[in-house]
């Protein structure tokens, strides 16, 4: 494997772990204007755990969801798909450094350090994967609820978590991939065949072609 990519790749999934923890307990998921006059004017947003409001004077009233099972099933589906994306995240850390060849950990031996960044590769993919479908799957019930003229609730937008998240989903599945075709490619190049030759100790002549080969030098005469 080539070093530059593994450390860019490790890069990748580091920062996409990173954001998609910023993502987690961001306030903005969705949020929604609601348009008065200068008194009454205020916002309201909700991420995956709390509701909140405030006002024109700057005052945030916040309040947390008071029981799981009573949340709307996308809610409980998008929590439980970004902590899953935060802990296939830490493994895919730890394999990847564990892989690296400029790391010293996990000894010498390359072709089982490829196979483990490899399988790091295999985790950041997980782990974008499971971002990306929490924050896509919040958004089409965003956009749904919002677009239906016959729905009575608060209509949202797309809030700037959202957005962290897709962030996030993307450097991680990145990262992984690059680790994947990386190590791939490494794996073929060491197990490459290589033409086998026999060893050649001499060249066996035969009486004929001896004969043919060296010219005689004697006459018939020559012979007693």
């Amino acid at each position: 494997m080539n070093p530059a990519v593994e450390v860019m790749a490790f890069f990748l999934g580091f920062i996409g772990w990173v954001m998609s923890g910023i993502a987690i307990p961001h306030r903005f998921w969705k949020v929604s204007s609601v348009d008065g006059n200068i008194i009454t004017a205020a916002a309201v947003y909700e991420n995956l755990w709390k509701s909140c409001a405030t006002d024109s004077t700057g005052v945030h009233n916040c309040h947390e969801f008071p029981s799981m099972l009573g949340l709307s099933g996308y809610v409980q589906a998008s929590r439980a798909l970004m902590i899953a994306s935060i802990v296939l995240g830490t493994f895919g850390l730890i394999a990847t450094l564990v892989g690296m060849q400029c790391s010293k950990i996990g000894g010498k031996n390359y072709i089982l350090k490829g196979r483990i960044a490899a399988l790091g590769g295999v985790f950041f993919i997980l782990q974008g994967l499971c971002t990306m479908i929490a924050v896509s799957w919040y958004a089409f019930n965003i956009t749904q609820d919002f677009f239906d003229p016959l729905y009575p609730g608060t209509k949202f937008e797309i809030g700037e978590g959202l957005y962290i998240g897709w962030c996030s989903a993307t450097l991680a599945l990145i990262g992984g991939c690059c680790l994947l075709c990386a190590c791939g490619s490494g794996n073929k190049q060491e197990k490459r065949p290589y033409p086998y030759q026999t060893p050649t100790r001499g060249t066996a002549y035969t009486t004929s072609v001896m004969s043919q080969e060296q010219p005689n030098h004697y006459g018939r005469n020559s012979y007693v």
